[in-house]
This record gives structure tokens, sequence and C-alpha cells, in this order.
């Protein structure tokens, strides 16, 4: 992945993916911001607690230092598999309950909010349509990346996907019943876990992901690697800190896809 700044203070990280020029990709940092205290400063979660005009402040100077097209797409996320059709008829309104989304259209803007869970974006080879999901335990459990490939409207070799920052394999512990849910739709898994001294498992969303989506048959996986945990400076983490801000992964389509 390379690093990218075009601001002061505001920052995030941009995919390297073989995807076409007119796919845009980023995810934030959790610097440059107006937040203070336990969301310190980037925070671009409203529903965390921080003040809301700080919210406000902090995505408005993201779409600015960004250039967005226009408003992200807002989920209210809940840790399950529905997926939002941007294109629909009012779905680029209030946010609605979903844990991913897509779209075709030149300028409308998928957007993922995380703290450790994994988000996971999606793109189209000819550039036609993109899309993110959602990916905590819960969501891979309940199998949310197969129901935003299935969204994609694409034969799976033609998805490309990139990983972006989540907990990673050293700090994810977890109990029997989350190793045993995560099993279930994918139950040769086991290697993604690392018994520890305590009873429980060190789990690696990266490679359970990576895992599902080649079991779909999405071939080209970019991304993971970054800890959210372990990389405080640049991430929020509720594992970490418990209470704490949000960062985003976007993507979007910035012109039509080229003839």
């Amino acid at each position: 992945m390379s690093d990218s700044q075009f601001n002061p203070g505001v920052a995030w990280t941009v995919p390297e993916w073989p995807v076409l020029p007119n796919v845009r990709a980023l995810s934030t940092w959790r610097g440059g911001g107006v937040s203070g205290g336990l969301y310190a400063s980037l925070n671009l979660g409203d529903h965390v607690g921080d003040a809301p005009p700080s919210v406000a402040a902090n995505r408005a100077a993201l779409r600015k230092a960004a250039a967005l097209p226009d408003e992200p797409a807002w989920l209210a996320q809940v840790h399950g598999i529905a997926v939002r059709d941007l294109d629909a008829p009012g779905a680029a309104g209030a946010a609605l309950p979903a844990d991913a989304a897509v779209t075709r259209q030149v300028g409308r803007i998928c957007a993922i909010l995380t703290a450790d869970c994994l988000p996971v974006l999606l793109a189209g080879d000819a550039g036609d349509r993109v899309g993110a999901a959602h990916a905590g335990w819960r969501g891979l459990a309940a199998g949310v990346i197969e129901a935003a490939v299935a969204a994609m409207g694409l034969a799976p070799q033609r998805v490309v996907a990139w990983l972006g920052p989540a907990i990673g394999p050293l700090s994810f512990e977890v109990g029997a019943e989350v190793r045993e849910s995560l099993l279930r739709l994918d139950p040769g898994a086991g290697g993604a876990f690392t018994a520890n001294v305590r009873g429980r498992y060190f789990a690696d969303l990266y490679e359970l992901a990576r895992r599902r989506l080649a079991h779909l048959g999405v071939e080209r996986v970019f991304g993971g690697g970054a800890c959210t945990y372990s990389e405080g400076a640049r991430y929020f983490s509720h594992r970490r800190d418990g209470r704490t801000g949000r960062q985003a992964s976007l993507i979007w389509l910035d012109s039509a896809p080229p003839r």
C-alpha cells in the first residue's frame, strides 16, 4: 500500500491494487481532525458518543482534503449482511441499517467505518462498479463478504478486492464460541486460529477473509497486514481503547469506465 497526505494533518492510505484509474479508494488515519479526548482527532463515526459538530467538521475536512465528489454514503452498521444498493431510489439519503454497499454510479461513495473490524473494498475489473463491506467476526460468520460479492453482479473472477486496516492476528483474541461460529461457513479455516496459554485463540481476520474470497472465486486479493490495535498513532481500536473513534475506508468511481 502507499501512504498519501494532501492536507496538513489529514492523511490516509491509498490501496495499491490493479484497478482501472477511474476507481478511487482511500482508508483514513486518525489524525488531522478536531475531535478531542477519546476521539482524537479525525473521528468519522457519528454513533460513538462524540460531539456531532466535531464529527461533521471531521467529515467536511476529509471531503475537502481528498476532493471527494460527494458526501460518502454512511451506513448504520449492525454487524449483519444487508447490502445497500446506492443506485436504488432514495438510497443516497439517510443512513439505513446495512454492512455493505455497492454502486455503478460515478461520484457515489461507498463508506465503511471501522475500529478493528475489517473493511473490504471491491471493484469490477472493467471499472464499472465498486463496493465495500464491513467484515468483523460477526459479519464474517454470517456471510457479509459473500453477500457483498453477490451484490456486485459480476462473475467473482472479475472482482478485485482490497483488505483495509483491521486488528491483526497477534492481537485479536477470541473464545472458542467465536472460533466455532467462524468455522461453520468454512470448516477448513482452522489454520487462521492459534491457541494461546489462556485457553483462547488468536484469530487472523485477514486470512479468514482471503479464504472466503477464494472460495467465492475472487482470485485477486490485496492489502492486509496493518494492525489497528498495535498501530495506535495511526488507527482507532475499540479492542485497545474501548470507547473510541472510527476511521473510514472509501471507494468510488470518479469517471465512467474507459471504452
